[in-house]
């Protein structure tokens, strides 16, 4: 699998290849970005002195205290990471920068694109590392998935089963009813009804029949489709028999790799941009992606809305606020956000409207040189969100919203009265010198 994937990348960078560049940059910018880069990168990073880390020692233990704990990666994370990590250096050594198409965001092609605060929603394959449009994702994981069944059929067929069908409930009962088949054989090897399955009895066709992927997946552990007698039956019936040479060892391994197996989906490109100090910090022009309505919908429902809160401003109940609260969140699927930081510099980035508080804050931690110091992001109103488990459409901040940043100010007391240095600039150098003017 892994060498599947390893040929996928180089190819699709081959093909690719050459000096990558983002939609607004020009030939100039981008060599003045690349020095400016090679430049930051040589500068030491600026490590936290002793007595700040006491200072912060106590704040962080209390934010910990609060946050709740995150999922631990599961085996198929650790498989995901393991095939990126191998893949990023097959590139290095190959010549062949992250830069490379590969991972250019493609082109937009809505109208007046030039001045949307993002050119649209795109997605990055978890195997191959390909920036794709919307309309592209599945199409692409799914062409993915049937190449590498060439490579390995019972791993191909397995990720066809839990991601070509999107019916989860579905899903599982097909993934429990073929697991009891292979249970059977696994635990009453000798006994040869347990190698046959007869593929027009009613549980197999509404459970499993149903499901793509499921047929290849019993070929490729080995049964073979025939035609056998039935008793009190003239004409024949078609069988899954598991053949003579199948082994029945690995049975049980498969049925463990079917039952853990989650769906392959491309993840939000997070689109990390940096903007120089701007007054319109604030200006959000965003594409349809954005929305579940279009354009039009969104004004025609905009209007009716407004007609029904002047006619009905003293008669709404409760229950019609909370009502009209959860359509609008059901309008949005994504948010555009951005963090304004002290020294002004804004930093931009596309998430799920049903994410969580939590996602924003490691989003930023990742930008900061003094990423052990806790930090508090203000929404317009300057009301504290003091729960991160909470997603942003319940918060208000779809479907999109500017932030701003501010250092935990009892930590910043703690660091001024131990005489400790102050934080340097809070995003990092290599960051900065990516840095565009928000037009």
């Amino acid at each position: 699998m892994k060498k599947f994937f390893q040929e996928i990348k180089a190819d699709i960078k081959f093909k690719s290849a050459g000096p990558g560049q983002k939609l607004t940059d020009t030939a100039g910018e981008k060599g003045s970005k690349e020095r400016q880069s090679q430049q930051a990168s040589k500068q030491p990073r600026q490590g936290p002195t002793n007595e700040a880390q006491m200072a912060a020692a106590a704040a962080l233990a209390r934010l910990e205290q609060k946050q709740p704990r995150s999922r631990g990666p599961t085996s198929q994370d650790s498989i995901r990471n393991q095939v990126k990590k191998e893949l990023q250096a097959e590139a290095t050594v190959s010549g062949i920068s992250e830069s490379s198409g590969a991972n250019v965001i493609p082109e937009a092609k809505e109208e007046g694109s030039a001045n949307l605060s993002v050119t649209g929603v795109y997605f990055t394959c978890p195997f191959t590392g390909a920036i794709l449009r919307k309309d592209q994702r599945d199409a692409h994981i799914k062409e993915v998935i049937n190449e590498y069944a060439d490579k390995d059929p019972v791993t191909a067929s397995i990720m066809k089963i839990h991601t070509f069908n999107r019916d989860r409930e579905k899903v599982k009962l097909g993934v429990d009813t073929i697991a009891k088949y292979l249970d059977n054989i696994h635990l009453h090897p000798e006994e040869e009804k347990y190698r046959k399955i007869k593929l027009q009895n009613k549980v197999f066709q509404e459970r499993i029949n149903c499901l793509e992927g499921a047929n290849e997946f019993f070929r490729a552990i080995g049964f073979e489709k025939t035609s056998l007698p039935v008793p009190e039956q003239e004409a024949l019936e078609e069988f899954y028999v598991l053949g003579e040479d199948a082994q029945v060892e690995k049975l049980e391994q498969h049925k463990v790799a079917l039952q853990n197996s989650e769906p392959v989906r491309a993840q939000l490109a997070r689109q990390r941009r940096i903007f120089k100090p701007s007054p319109l910090a604030a200006q959000f022009d965003l594409p349809g992606d954005f929305f579940n309505l279009t354009t039009e919908e969104l004004k025609r429902e905009q209007k009716l809305r407004t007609d029904a809160v002047e006619r009905l401003s003293v008669l709404r109940t409760k229950a019609m606020r909370e009502k009209e609260e959860q359509r609008e969140m059901r309008k949005y699927t994504y948010t555009l956000l951005r963090v304004r930081f002290p020294d002004g510099h804004i930093l931009q980035g596309t998430f799920y409207a049903r994410e969580r508080l939590s996602a924003l804050y490691s989003y930023v931690r990742e930008a900061l040189q003094s990423d052990w110091l806790p930090f508090e992001l203000i929404p317009v109103g300057g009301h504290k969100l003091l729960d991160d488990s909470l997603a942003f459409n319940e918060c208000g901040l779809v479907p999109s919203a500017l932030l701003t940043f501010t250092w935990d100010a009892a930590v910043m007391d703690d660091i001024k009265a131990s005489g400790a240095e102050q934080p340097p600039g809070a995003l990092k150098p290599e960051l900065l010198a990516t840095v565009e003017s928000l037009s």
